[in-house]
């Protein structure tokens, strides 16, 4: 006779016990045995290149070459660590909106200035 399977809400099958168990955090301070690292922690001022770079996109002012600048020598810094420093994207999105913001003021500029030449100029 086979047996059927049971019906809702029944047990059901045991197929391996449950969860797995994962071993409780190692305890003490980092570096001793057993100890396991998380990420690097993020270079100190990638996030400052990346709030530069939006507040000169956003707001089209000045901070655009700051946040270039910034953001570059934050990738240096993060490349030179070999590993043990981390908020490479933050720096990378910092210069690269520093970039469009330094791009933006230069427009920006050459647009007032041709306008101010083309009304200076067509007077009598």
């Amino acid at each position: 006779m086979s047996q059927s399977p049971p019906p809702y809400g029944g047990e059901p099958p045991p197929y391996g016990g449950g969860p797995p168990q994962y071993p409780p955090p190692p305890s003490g301070p980092p570096g001793t045995p057993g100890w396991q690292y998380g990420p690097p922690p993020d270079q100190r001022q990638a996030t400052t290149a990346l709030v530069l770079g939006i507040l000169s996109v956003a707001v089209c002012s000045v901070l655009g070459p700051f946040a270039w600048s910034i953001g570059r020598s934050s990738l240096r810094e993060i490349d030179a660590s070999g590993g043990a420093l981390g908020g490479r994207g933050k720096a990378q999105a910092g210069m690269i909106m520093g970039i469009i913001g330094t791009v933006l003021i230069v427009v920006s500029v050459i647009a007032f200035l041709a306008l101010f030449s083309t009304s200076s100029s067509g007077g009598a």
